[in-house]
C-alpha cells in the first residue's frame, strides 16, 4: 500500500510539471511590459496638444488624416525612454515620431524625427538614405527591407537613452547609433541639428497629409542613473 501511494505521489508531481512550464511564457511577456504606460487611452486625444485636428480616434487607433498635416505632441516632456507601438501604413504614407521635441519647432532639427514611411512607394525611391523608414531623419540612416507588406501591422520600438538612439522594427534592429557623434563632422543632410543635444522634450506624431494608423502606443521612462549604467 505504501508503494502504491509513493508511485501515485510521483505521478502527480510529474503530471504537474507541464502546467508550471506552460505558465512561463506569460510571465516573460508580463515582465517585458513592466514599467510601460499608455500614451493613448484608445478613446480620446487627451494628453496631447498641437495639431489635434490632423488626427482622429478610430476603433482604438490614432489615425492621421489624408487632407491635413501638422505635429501633435504629448503634453508631458520625457528624457530617457523606450517607446513601443504598432503601426499600419497605407500607400505613399509619410509620418514620423518626434523625440525630445520643443513644443513648437521643426521636429527633425530642433528635436529628432524617426521616419514612418511607405518606403516601397515609387514616389519615395529616390530619397536619400537618411529619409527612409526608421531613420533618424538627416542624421542616421536605417537598414531597409524590414517593413511588412501594406495592410499588415508592424511593431516598432524606439530607445532614446542619452545620445544613443535605437530603432527595432519587427524584431530587427535597423538603427543603433550615437546621434551626437553622428553630427560631429556634419549631419548627412548638411543641416544643423541642435536637437541631438537636447536631454528632454515632447514625443510627437508628425503628419504629412497621409493615413497612418497607430495603436498600443506606450512608453517606459528610464531613470538617468539606470541609463548611465
Amino acid at each position: 500500500m505504501k508503494t502504491s501511494l509513493s508511485l501515485l505521489t510521483v505521478a502527480i508531481i510529474i503530471s504537474n510539471q507541464p502546467f508550471a512550464l506552460a505558465a512561463d511564457p506569460a510571465c516573460k511577456k508580463s515582465d517585458s511590459e513592466e514599467g510601460f504606460v499608455s500614451l493613448f487611452d484608445g478613446k480620446t486625444l487627451d494628453g496631447w496638444v498641437g495639431a489635434k485636428e490632423s488626427y482622429k480616434v478610430e476603433d482604438g487607433m490614432i489615425v492621421s488624416l489624408a487632407d491635413k498635416s501638422g505635429n501633435m505632441v504629448t503634453e508631458k516632456e520625457y528624457s530617457d525612454f523606450i517607446i513601443r507601438f504598432e503601426f499600419l501604413l497605407t500607400p505613399a504614407s509619410n509620418n514620423g515620431i518626434g523625440l525630445r521635441m520643443p513644443l513648437k519647432a521643426h521636429a527633425a532639427t530642433e528635436g529628432m524625427e524617426i521616419q514612418l514611411l511607405d518606403e516601397d512607394d515609387a514616389r519615395y525611391r529616390k530619397l536619400k538614405p537618411y529619409q527612409f523608414h526608421g531613420s533618424v531623419y538627416g542624421v542616421i540612416p536605417a537598414k531597409k527591407g524590414h517593413l511588412k507588406p501594406l495592410g499588415e501591422w508592424n511593431t516598432q520600438e524606439i530607445r532614446c537613452i542619452g545620445p544613443q538612439v535605437t530603432v527595432i522594427l519587427n524584431g530587427e534592429t535597423i538603427v543603433d547609433g550615437n546621434v551626437v557623434e553622428a553630427v560631429k563632422d556634419g549631419a548627412m543632410d548638411e543641416r544643423e541639428h541642435p536637437g541631438v543635444l537636447r536631454t528632454a522634450g515632447h514625443i510627437g506624431l508628425l503628419g504629412h497629409k497621409s493615413v497612418v494608423k497607430i495603436r498600443n502606443l506606450r512608453i517606459k521612462e528610464i531613470a538617468s542613473d539606470t541609463a548611465s549604467n
